[in-house]
C-alpha cells in the first residue's frame, strides 16, 4: 500500500509539474536533451542523408555544415545527375554534371541558385531542431498543450514565425518524461494566422544519430495531415 501511495504521489507530481511547464521552459528542456553540451551554434560536421520517394530513384546528398564560417555545401546525386550547392556567406554556386558526359557542365538558372539557399535553409533548420526554435523571428506560445497522436501522449509546443521567417504554424511533440522530440507538424494559415484544417503535413522521427554531441533524429518520415498520405523519408547514413 505504501509503495501503490509512493507511485500515485510521483505521477501526480509529474502530471501537474507538466501541465506547469511554460512554453520557453519546455524548450530549453527540449534543448538540454538534444544538444546537452551547447555544440549547435559552433556546429561543423558532415551528414550523408539517403532520401526515399514512391516511384523516385533515391537520392544521396552529402552534406556539409560550417555554422561559424557560415558555409554550406551540398553534393546530390540521383540517377547519372550530380549537383553541388555551395552558400557561402552571401556567395551561391551551382555546378550540375551528368555522369553520361562528365565533360560537359549542364545550364543552371536563377532557380537552381535559390534552390541552393533554400536547401541550406531546409537542411540547417531541420537538423537544428529544436535549437532553431531560438532564432530571432521565431515566436514560442507560453501554453503547453497535452495532445495525442499516434497512440501516444505528448507535450506541445507551437511556433509561428515573422512574415520574412514563415507563415506557417508549427507544432512540436516531445515526450513528456525525456523530453525527447518525436513528431513536427506544420499547418498553412491565413493572413490572420487562423489555421488552415487539412494543409501541411507531419513527420515522424526515429531512431538517434549522435553528430558532434548532438542527438539528431536517423529516419524523418514525412506525411500529408489531410489524409496520411506517405510523401517520402530520408535517412542519415552516414
Amino acid at each position: 500500500m505504501k509503495y501503490l501511495f509512493t507511485l500515485l504521489v510521483f505521477f501526480t507530481s509529474f502530471n501537474i509539474n507538466a501541465q506547469e511547464l511554460s512554453g520557453t521552459q519546455l524548450l530549453d528542456k527540449a534543448i538540454k536533451k538534444h544538444d546537452p553540451n551547447n555544440n549547435w551554434s559552433s556546429f561543423t560536421g558532415r551528414l550523408e542523408i539517403t532520401m526515399t520517394t514512391p516511384k523516385n530513384p533515391k537520392r544521396v546528398s552529402n552534406i556539409d555544415i560550417n555554422l561559424p564560417a557560415q558555409c554550406f555545401e551540398l553534393i546530390a546525386v540521383r540517377d547519372s545527375v550530380m549537383t553541388e550547392y555551395r552558400v557561402n556567406e552571401d556567395e551561391v554556386n551551382v555546378v550540375k554534371l551528368d555522369w553520361k558526359n562528365p565533360e560537359k557542365q549542364l545550364e543552371t538558372t536563377e532557380k537552381d541558385l535559390e534552390r541552393a539557399v533554400f536547401m541550406k535553409n531546409y537542411y540547417t533548420y531541420l537538423y537544428g531542431l529544436p535549437m532553431k526554435l531560438k532564432d530571432q523571428g521565431t515566436h514560442i506560445a507560453e501554453k503547453v498543450e497535452r495532445k495525442t497522436f499516434k497512440g501516444k501522449e505528448y507535450l506541445v509546443l507551437k511556433a509561428t514565425y515573422d512574415q520574412h521567417v514563415g507563415s506557417d504554424a508549427w507544432f512540436f511533440y516531445f515526450d513528456p518524461t525525456t523530453y525527447k522530440m518525436e513528431v513536427y507538424q506544420f499547418f498553412k494559415t491565413e493572413p490572420s494566422g487562423k489555421i488552415i484544417p487539412n494543409t501541411g503535413e507531419y513527420i515522424l522521427l526515429s531512431e538517434n544519430q549522435v553528430v558532434n554531441d548532438i542527438n539528431m533524429p536517423k529516419v524523418r518520415k514525412w506525411y500529408y495531415n489531410k489524409d496520411d498520405q506517405f510523401l517520402g523519408a530520408d535517412v542519415i547514413t552516414k
